[in-house]
């Protein structure tokens, strides 16, 4: 089996093109379908010094790998030129076009996975579109209630119960009906996807030390503690809620296939800190697959020919190893 594998470069002004460009540099097993502007590709290559040969893409035509130096290319065209480190709201549209494509072409069954590059939530927004980022872009699009985000570095995974709000708003997303699903979907994904046979997973409690009792907060009591239990009568392994500052340490995290946080800075400093640079970003409940980076547009650095294609290389490798877990 071949993967065929959509990439989004992203916002066009950030260094999504140089990781694309760098990505083709040494070619892949699987067939890299780079779905973006062409020119904008060509233009990164020549201010990079790299060779590139975007390669006309037919998903008639049975997939192949990718020859050192090459994409294969889906076009979409830019509405204006793009500078590197200057955003333009007026590409914004340029933006959700690829996204678009890329995931229709998955719930079609004509990609394998879709890896997708960075993109600048505040100017999609500034462009008049409301838009919370790709992971509630492709529930959507997908038509699926409840997605996880999980964040994978070496042989921590970090999945979030909350993703993209205010700290003030956390407390009261998080219900027993929220939870259910997220852990039932992560427990789901953990067994299907990346076939670990009888999951664990660690609970982080949201408030210091797991509300200690009700004293610094009722939510583990009232919300989190009933939710697990129900869940463990179910048959899923569940360790916690524990403190964050106690799941966190290598003799917990070795009980656990898996790690939920209830919100977003909770558990990712921790899988940043350990996997910068090579961590990968996996959204749970999509119909199809779906990595990222671990990063951003990195605007002070676009240009400048000194972008990592580290992480875009982790979250490529793990796409097509979960397409080819997928096939078997």
């Amino acid at each position: 089996m071949i993967p065929r594998i959509a990439f989004t470069p992203g916002e066009p002004a950030g260094i999504g093109p140089e990781l694309a460009v760098r990505l083709a540099k040494s070619g892949s097993r699987a067939q890299i379908v780079a779905v973006a502007d062409p020119q904008l590709l060509m233009q990164t290559a020549e201010s990079l010094h790299l060779p590139l040969e975007l390669l006309p893409f037919d998903v008639a035509v049975p997939a192949v790998g990718t020859p050192p130096g090459a994409l294969y290319i889906q076009p979409v065209t830019l509405a204006e030129h793009a500078r590197a480190g200057q955003l333009n709201s007026a590409n914004a549209p340029y933006v959700l076009d690829t996204l678009r494509r890329a995931a229709d072409g998955c719930l079609r069954r004509q990609f394998d996975a879709l890896v997708t590059g960075p993109v600048h939530k505040g100017i999609i927004n500034d462009a008049g579109i409301p838009f919370s980022g790709h992971t509630e872009f492709f529930a959507e699009r997908a038509g699926v209630e409840r997605v996880v985000m999980m964040l994978a570095a070496e042989e921590l995974r970090v999945a979030l119960v909350t993703t993209h709000l205010p700290l003030k708003d956390v407390s009261a997303a998080i219900t027993p009906e929220r939870l259910e699903q997220v852990i039932t979907i992560l427990h789901r994904s953990l067994r299907d996807q990346f076939r670990i046979e009888n999951p664990r997973i660690g609970v982080c409690g949201l408030n210091p030390h797991a509300g200690e009792g009700g004293h610094l907060g009722r939510e583990e009591i009232d919300i989190i503690e009933p939710s697990l239990d129900k869940l463990r009568a179910l048959g899923i392994q569940l360790l916690g809620p524990l403190p964050a500052d106690t799941l966190f340490t290598p003799p917990q995290l070795a009980r656990c296939d898996a790690v939920l946080a209830m919100y977003h800075d909770q558990g990712l400093p921790v899988l940043k800190f350990k996997g910068f640079g090579h961590a990968v970003n996996i959204t749970l409940g999509l119909p199809f697959i779906r990595t990222s980076v671990d990063h951003g547009t990195a605007l002070n650095i676009a240009g400048n020919g000194i972008a990592d294609c580290g992480s875009l290389q982790a979250a490529i490798s793990q796409a097509i190893q979960l397409a080819e877990l997928r096939a078997l």
